[in-house]
C-alpha cells in the first residue's frame, strides 16, 4: 500500500512539474521561444546598427503594403512572363495597384543608370541589377535586409537565392549552361562527353559553335578555378571554332542544320528551341561539372516609393507560384534553386560548377579574361565560311 502510494506521489509530482515547465515555456516564449525572440532582436538590432531596414514580421510588411497601395516594377523579364505575374501578384494582393514594366537591351540598361545617377528616375520601385553593370546599380539600392529577414523567415525567400553580402538584392532566375547538337548531322555516340573532348583533333576547324562571350566557360571557374579555366579558354581557341553571337542565333543555325554542335546555350533557350522543332533535330547533353549562373537579380531601388510592396513582389516571385509562372510563361526560366522546377530537376545528381554571390559579383572579370584567352576573336556569320 505504501509502495503503490509513494508512486501515486511522484507521478503527480512529475506532472505537476511537467505543467509547470510547460506553462513557463509559454510565458517565456508565446511564439516560439525566448531564445527565438532574443536571437531576431539581436538580428534586426545588427542590421540597423549597418543601416539596414529591417522589419521583424511579415505581417508588418503586409500591413505597410497595405498603406502603400501601389508599386511600379521596371526590370528585364520579358512582357511575356511579366503580364500573368502580375495579375497572379494581384489577386493575392488585391490592395496593391501594381504595374510591371519589361525593358531590354544594354542601350536600355545603360539609359537607366545614367538616370539613376543623375537622380531622374521616377514611378519605379524594383529593379533588375543587369550582371555587368551589377556594381555601378548596387549604391542606388534601398538598404533593406532581405538576406535577414529571409534567414529568419519573415520573408519566405530561399537565402542562397539572396546577396548574404550587399544584403538587399534576389536572383528570382538562373541559367544552366547545356550543349546542344544536332542529331542529323551528328549521331549521339560522336557527340563530345565531356569539356575536354571539344579538344580532341575531330573537333578542330569549324566543327562547332562557341559564343564569343563566355558566359559558359566563365561559369567553369568556380570548379576549376580561374587559372585552368583560361587555360581550356586558349585551348578552345586553337580548335578554331566558329565564333556565335549568342545562344538563341546558334540554336537558330543548329535548328536550321547550318552547323552541328553548339557550346553553352542556356538550357531554357534550348528548350524554347526545342519546342519548334518539327523534325526532332534538336539534341543536347549536360556536361560535367554543369556551369550553373544565379540570374535576374532584383531589388528595390533607394528612392523606391512603395518599399513595402516591392518586397512582397519579390517574395511572390521566387514563391512556388511565382516560379511556376516563370516555366509556364518564359518559359523554363525558373531558378534552379527553388526546387521542383525545370532547370532544378533537369540537373539532379550532376556535379555542378555555380556562380554564387561569391562568384557573380567577379563575372565582368572573367569574361575580360577568358576574351583575352581567346584572342579577343571577331564574330562570323555562317555564310563568311
Amino acid at each position: 500500500m505504501k509502495t503503490l502510494l509513494g508512486s501515486s506521489i511522484q507521478i503527480r509530482v512529475f506532472r505537476l512539474t511537467a505543467f509547470l515547465f510547460i506553462l513557463g515555456s509559454w510565458t517565456l516564449a508565446p511564439n516560439g521561444s525566448a531564445q527565438t525572440s532574443a536571437a531576431l532582436s539581436n538580428t534586426k538590432k545588427e542590421a540597423e546598427a549597418k543601416g539596414y531596414i529591417f522589419v521583424d514580421s511579415h505581417d508588418e510588411v503586409v500591413n505597410r503594403a497595405k498603406k502603400e497601395g501601389r508599386l511600379n516594377v521596371v526590370v528585364s523579364l520579358s512582357q511575356d512572363i511579366l503580364s500573368p505575374v502580375n495579375v497572379a501578384f494581384r489577386k493575392k494582393y488585391p490592395f496593391i495597384d501594381s504595374r510591371a514594366v519589361g525593358v531590354r537591351g544594354n542601350e536600355v540598361y545603360l539609359r537607366l543608370l545614367e538616370e539613376l545617377k543623375a537622380g531622374l528616375t521616377k514611378n519605379q520601385d524594383v529593379n533588375d541589377l543587369v550582371a555587368d553593370y551589377f556594381t555601378d546599380y548596387l549604391p542606388y539600392q534601398k538598404k533593406i535586409d532581405i538576406f535577414g529577414m529571409a534567414r529568419e523567415k519573415i520573408l519566405h525567400i530561399p537565402t542562397t537565392m539572396v546577396d548574404p553580402t550587399n544584403r538587399n538584392v534576389v536572383a528570382v532566375g538562373s541559367s544552366v549552361h547545356i550543349l546542344a547538337y544536332n542529331k542529323k548531322l551528328i549521331a549521339p555516340e560522336k557527340v563530345p562527353q565531356t569539356w575536354e573532348d571539344f579538344l580532341r583533333p575531330e573537333f578542330k576547324d569549324g566543327k562547332f559553335l562557341l559564343g564569343i562571350r563566355p558566359l559558359d566557360l566563365q561559369s567553369l571557374v568556380p570548379a576549376w578555378g580561374l587559372e585552368k579555366t583560361l587555360d581550356y579558354a586558349r585551348k578552345m581557341s586553337a580548335q578554331k571554332p566558329i565564333w556565335s553571337r549568342g545562344g538563341t542565333a546558334g540554336l537558330a543555325q543548329l535548328l536550321a542544320g547550318e552547323h552541328a554542335l553548339l557550346v553553352g546555350p542556356h538550357l531554357d533557350s534550348y528548350l524554347r528551341a526545342k519546342d519548334k522543332d518539327k523534325s526532332d533535330s534538336l539534341g543536347y547533353k549536360l556536361l560535367e561539372p554543369l556551369p550553373i549562373r544565379l540570374n535576374e537579380g532584383q531589388g528595390i531601388l533607394s528612392r523606391a516609393e512603395y518599399p513595402y510592396s516591392a518586397l512582397l513582389w519579390l517574395e511572390f516571385l521566387v514563391s512556388p507560384d511565382g516560379q511556376k509562372l516563370l516555366d509556364q510563361h518564359g518559359p523554363y526560366e525558373a531558378s534552379v534553386f527553388v526546387s521542383g522546377t525545370i532547370q532544378e530537376q533537369a540537373i539532379r545528381g550532376k556535379k555542378l560548377s555555380v556562380v554564387d554571390w561569391n562568384h557573380y559579383i567577379k563575372t565582368p572579370e572573367y569574361q575580360k579574361k577568358i576574351v583575352e584567352a581567346y584572342g579577343f576573336p571577331k564574330a562570323e556569320s555562317a555564310a563568311s565560311k
